[in-house]
């Protein structure tokens, strides 16, 4: 299969595509290197899918949110890339990618989750419940068996450590790609796969 993995420098990205390589044709997409994107810029995902062309499924990877306080001044700061590019980047993306992934094929979005809400969680919880709700009820929608899956990863081991904080409630991203793999050879749809720390 012809996969584009977007994010795929990132630590989940990078782990998901050399996960996917072994057995497929992976393009791997960023914001920055030969194949770019950036998820809160329409015009961008456009020319993606007019430089790669068809594929056989689109995992994206790349959509983040830091933690947001509620009392934040300006509303553009509170909103910040969680929303333009978390929730409507991917929403966009699975509106454009409809007419360029083939019959049968799959894409793969990124929500996520934390164990108990945490201060600066407000605006993470209502995108992530966003766009997993988007998932389930566009599933319906989605012409000639094309599937539509999201991944919640939790921690992942590797930001733990690159945060200074202590990866032991994390999961390695190469078990979190893992996870990725089986959205895109397996048979789910409209579901929300949840990714357990060991």
């Amino acid at each position: 299969m012809k996969i584009i993995v977007i994010g795929a420098t990132g630590t989940i990205g990078s782990a998901v595509a050399e996960a996917l390589e072994a057995r497929h044709e992976v393009v791997r997409a960023s914001r920055r290197g030969p194949v770019r994107v950036d998820m809160t810029d329409t015009a961008s995902i456009d020319a993606l899918f007019s430089q790669v062309g068809q594929v056989d499924a689109v995992v994206c990877c790349a959509a983040s949110g830091g933690l947001t306080p509620l009392d934040t001044h300006s509303d553009a700061d509170f909103w910040g890339s969680g929303l333009e590019g978390k929730l409507i980047g991917q929403v966009n993306l699975v509106r454009r990618a409809l007419t360029h992934v083939r019959d049968g094929g799959s894409v793969t979005l990124t929500s996520g989750r934390f164990v108990e809400p945490v201060p600066g969680s407000s605006l993470g919880y209502l995108v992530n419940s966003g766009l997993e709700a988007f998932v389930h009820a566009a599933a319906i929608e989605m012409p000639r068996g094309v599937r539509l899956n999201t991944v919640s990863p939790g921690w992942v081991r590797e930001t733990l450590l690159e945060l200074g904080m202590n990866p032991v409630t994390g999961t390695p991203a190469a078990d979190v790609a893992r996870v990725f793999v089986d959205a895109v050879e397996g048979p789910a749809h409209g579901r929300t796969l949840l990714v357990n720390a060991s």
